[in-house]
């Protein structure tokens, strides 16, 4: 388990290098999933934390900086967080943490935010809803669902859509509107980026349309895998087990 920690950004101008590098690095950072943040208030969250795993609650006094950035937006997506947790009890502390960071600040989901941002995932089912299209991803070397940053955009869903549509080259894709799954993993640094946290929130995608990708150049490769395939591997992510049981749970 990797721990949670501030990162060790010596002095003002090693923050501004690290931003700028952050802000330019698209195709390095580009679909790596999901997140906390190493705030000192979620600290205990964290660090008890597997890749994809949370315990403990947020801190009820985190500070709210976000009360003027899109309202709207945020308040939706606080009201998701608050629907999945009553969807998942289990999971209810989990999407305390996520909406203790939704207002954290108004940079959440920037990549500028060092200490880690928002990223979306999907859930990308063809039309049989029995297989699941999957990326090799080519710098984690691992078969993963298909996603990516926010990089600004506070409408979680449509970020995911619109990561299916270029990492797959898919079309009529179909997003449904509520959270399918909440995970975070550890981002090692990379070059000039240091490491992160992404907070990354699913959506279930309906491949509407033809099923045949096109693999784009952040993958090694694609491919649709039976859902109760992930479901049996051991091998598999954590977290894609966790989402392909669900998936079976909610089928007829």
């Amino acid at each position: 388990m990797l721990p949670c920690g501030l990162l060790a950004l010596r002095n003002a101008t090693d923050v501004a290098d690290r931003r700028r590098a952050l802000a330019s690095d698209d195709s390095e950072n580009r679909q790596l999933r999901v997140a906390l943040t190493c705030k000192p208030e979620l600290a205990d969250a964290a660090s008890a934390a597997t890749t994809s795993k949370y315990t403990g609650a947020p801190d009820a006094q985190a500070s709210s900086l976000n009360t003027s950035a899109s309202p709207s937006q945020d308040v939706s997506l606080h009201d998701a967080l608050a629907s999945y947790a009553r969807r998942w009890p289990d999971e209810a502390e989990v999407a305390r943490s996520f909406a203790a960071f939704l207002d954290e600040a108004p940079t959440v989901f920037e990549r500028i935010h060092l200490e880690g941002h928002f990223t979306a995932s999907s859930w990308l089912v063809d039309r049989s809803g029995t297989r699941v299209l999957l990326t090799h991803h080519r710098k984690l070397e691992r078969w993963l669902q298909l996603g990516g940053h926010a990089d600004g955009d506070r409408n979680l869903a449509n970020v995911a859509l619109r990561e299916a549509e270029e990492e797959s080259g898919l079309t009529d894709l179909r997003v449904e509107p509520e959270i399918f799954d909440l995970d975070r993993h550890w981002i090692p640094e990379r070059g000039d980026v240091p490491g992160h946290w992404h907070w990354d929130v699913r959506y279930v995608v309906h491949a509407e349309g033809s099923e045949d990708y096109v693999v784009s150049e952040e993958s090694h490769d694609l491919a649709w895998r039976p859902i109760d395939a992930v479901l049996a591997d051991p091998g598999s992510d954590e977290s894609m087990r966790r989402m392909a049981g669900k998936w079976k749970a909610r089928s007829p």
